[in-house]
């Protein structure tokens, strides 16, 4: 039972919550104890917004993914867990993160409560709009890297902010792509706003968010704010290891069809998880002059 409480609010998700660390790094204060707690207290309570989000978007979509492949095995659509525990459980998970309003500043709470009522729209009404479900999904990402730069008050810089969006919108076009093609290969809808996609829009689409992506993390590399801060034009050297990923990212999907579960590629593919952990080593030596 608890087992499938834990699958419920989905803890492998929370990886997509470390975007709050991205200010920190780029702050030059990662080894500053006091701005990594207050970071590591802002993953928390984020993690938690997203396990409310999840359980409340598992209740409405309970029949949805009951057709789905994959997700009717989940707790809720399988029935391991009722409904009214699933809606208490919410409710928990609201009140907790509600109460975090006394523990953090106004300027991150109002982009934690952004959060909460953005993804509240997205489960309700967003997700069925085609184009403006997958903005929805990367103003979420984007809004834990302004939190993230909010909780221990530092400015972020806008290019890294349009980097973000642009990876947002590449995993979002990725996810919906690849449910594209599980409906064609089981000739189940499990979304209504999958049947205003086609996937030759949505390769045109990723192609756009991918060229975003290293567009923007190459200008940011190298804009004039970028080598004042850090006083060196190294980060350029980064660079490589962002296309990679995209490129190795796309390549999961249009070879093995596995861009549907992004933390799923993210903790299961070596290639990927060698490529992040040598971005972030070789980000951290550049940035903090150890080498």
């Amino acid at each position: 039972m608890v087992k499938d409480y834990l699958k419920l609010i989905r803890i492998p998700q929370w990886i997509k919550n470390f975007f709050v660390f991205v200010p920190l790094l780029f702050s030059l204060h990662l080894f500053d104890k006091d701005y990594l707690i207050l970071s590591l207290k802002a993953f928390i309570v984020f993690s938690l917004a997203s396990s409310f989000v999840y359980v409340v978007n598992d209740i409405i979509d309970i029949e949805a993914d009951k057709a789905h492949p994959k997700k009717k095995n989940r707790p809720l659509p399988s029935g391991r867990i009722k409904k009214s525990s699933a809606l208490i459980l919410a409710i928990v998970l609201l009140l907790i993160v509600l109460f975090s309003y006394f523990f953090f500043n106004a300027q991150f709470i109002s982009f934690l409560y952004g959060f909460l009522i953005l993804n509240v729209l997205y489960s309700f009404y967003l997700k069925h709009i085609v184009i403006l479900d997958i903005f929805s999904i990367a103003a979420g990402f984007s809004i834990r890297v302004l939190a993230g730069a909010a909780v221990i008050e530092v400015p972020v810089s806008s290019w890294l902010i349009l980097t973000t969006m642009f990876i947002s919108l590449f995993l979002g076009v990725m996810k919906r792509h690849s449910e594209l093609v599980q409906v064609a290969d089981t000739n189940k809808v499990t979304r209504k706003v999958l049947a205003k996609y086609s996937t030759n829009f949505t390769n045109q689409m990723a192609t756009v968010a991918a060229s975003g992506v290293i567009i923007c993390y190459a200008l940011y590399s190298v804009s004039q704010r970028t080598v004042s801060v850090f006083n060196t034009e190294n980060l350029i050297y980064t660079t490589p290891f962002v296309v990679f990923g995209i490129f190795r990212y796309m390549y999961l999907e249009y070879q093995n069809n596995q861009g549907e579960n992004t933390t799923q590629v993210m903790i299961t593919d070596i290639p990927m998880i060698m490529t992040v952990i040598c971005y972030v080593i070789v980000t951290i030596l550049i940035i903090y002059k150890i080498i």
